[in-house]
């Protein structure tokens, strides 16, 4: 085929821009793999900075926000913190409604540790499902009908938490066991 006769195919730039940094990516990753493959067992892992990859340092893996219930002052104090801000600043007033003998809520809620772990798994799933770069538009609905709905319900309904509170009176133990489940204490013995 003489060079009269191939096609005219133009190809933008920014594909050539991609290409490059994919073959980046690639070399980088080979280079990951050949390191941990060849390393003693025994050997420290290659230096994190040589191996970076797309911003996520090699080795490093992600991990998920801990159980509330489990965290240790401070740092449970501080997510307690956090978690007050959201309840107090965007569930509360968007969607609690005036409570009632058939959806309670109470104003002291952080005080009831059944609410606190269902309020942070609910403002958890929030913080990733409100974001359209993780989850796109229809994340919202998704809090909505998988979290949101669900925690209220078993929040708000007789039995919940709150079942022995009114207006007037505040009733925390109610409803707590006597003694801690084991799993909960985690390394104690």
């Amino acid at each position: 085929m003489a060079d009269d006769d191939a096609p005219d195919l133009e190809v933008p730039v920014g594909l050539f821009q991609d290409l490059e940094d994919l073959k980046a990516h690639v070399a980088a990753l080979t280079a990951q793999v050949k390191a941990l493959t060849d390393a003693d067992p025994g050997e420290a892992p290659p230096d994190e900075e040589d191996a970076a990859v797309g911003g996520e340092k090699a080795g490093e893996e992600w991990q998920s926000p801990p159980f509330i219930l489990l965290l240790d002052p401070p740092v449970y104090d501080d997510e307690l913190r956090a978690l007050i801000e959201w309840v107090e600043g965007v569930l509360v007033p968007g969607y609690l409604a005036e409570p009632s003998a058939d959806a309670r809520w109470c104003h002291l809620w952080f005080e009831h540790p059944v609410a606190v772990a269902r309020l942070h798994a609910c403002w958890l799933a929030w913080q990733e499902l409100t974001d359209p770069a993780t989850c796109g538009y229809i994340g919202p609905s998704v809090w909505h009908r998988d979290h949101l709905d669900p925690c209220l319900r078993e929040l708000r309904g007789p039995n919940g938490p709150f079942a022995g509170c009114t207006k007037s009176e505040h009733r925390v133990d109610h409803r707590l066991p006597g003694l801690v489940p084991s799993a909960w204490a985690m390394g104690e013995s």
